[in-house]
C-alpha cells in the first residue's frame, strides 16, 4: 500500500460514516429517490472537518493565583540553578577560572531554589487556611462551619421565642386565672 492510498483511506472512511443511511431497498421502500442521491453526492463532495483534539474536563481544580505565581517563580529559579550547576561542572572539567565563581553561585542558587519550593508550600498552606480547605468529610473547616451554623440556628430560634413571648405580653404564666 502506497502513501497516497494510506492518506485517502481515513478520509473515505470518515466521509462514509458521515453519510451512512439505510438504503430505501433495505427498509422496503423500493427505488432510492433522486433527493437522497443528491444529498449523498453533496455530502461526499464537502470536506469533512475533524477536530485536532477533543477537550476533556479537568481532573483537578485549578491552583489559586497566589500559589500558581509562587510555583512559576520556583520553577524559573530551579531552571536557572540547574543551568548554573551544569555550567559550573563544565567549567570545572575544562579547568576554567570561571569554575569557582560558578560553583559559589550554584550553591547560593540552590539555597534560593529551596526557598522557592518552601514558598510554594507555605503559600498553599496559607491560602487553604484563609479560604477554607476542600470540603471533604475529614475536613476540619467543614465541621467548624457545621458547628457555627447550628449555633446560629439555635440563637435565632431563641430570639424568635423571646420575641413571641414579649409580643403576647405574658409574664411567663401559663394561664390568666
Amino acid at each position: 500500500m502506497g502513501t497516497a492510498e494510506r492518506r485517502e483511506a481515513p478520509e473515505d472512511d470518515v466521509a462514509g460514516r458521515g453519510t451512512a443511511r439505510l438504503l430505501p431497498e433495505a427498509t422496503g421502500g423500493g427505488v432510492p429517490s433522486q433527493e437522497w442521491a443528491a444529498e449523498a453526492a453533496e455530502a461526499r463532495s464537502q470536506p469533512v472537518y475533524r477536530p485536532l483534539w477533543v477537550e476533556e474536563p479537568a481532573r483537578r481544580r485549578r491552583m489559586p493565583d497566589p500559589v500558581r505565581t509562587a510555583a512559576v517563580r520556583a520553577v524559573i529559579i530551579i531552571a536557572v540553578t540547574l543551568m548554573q550547576a551544569m555550567v559550573a561542572f563544565l567549567c570545572t572539567l575544562a579547568g576554567s577560572w570561571l569554575a569557582l565563581p560558578m560553583v559559589i553561585s550554584s550553591v547560593v542558587s540552590t539555597v534560593v531554589a529551596t526557598w522557592g519550593v518552601l514558598d510554594v508550600w507555605v503559600t498553599r498552606q496559607v491560602w487553604n487556611q484563609r479560604n477554607g480547605v476542600v470540603s471533604v468529610p475529614s475536613s476540619t473547616a467543614r465541621s467548624l462551619r457545621r458547628e457555627r451554623r447550628t449555633a446560629r440556628r439555635q440563637a435565632k430560634a431563641a430570639a424568635r421565642e423571646r420575641e413571641r413571648i414579649r409580643r403576647r405580653g405574658g409574664t411567663g404564666q401559663l394561664s390568666h386565672s
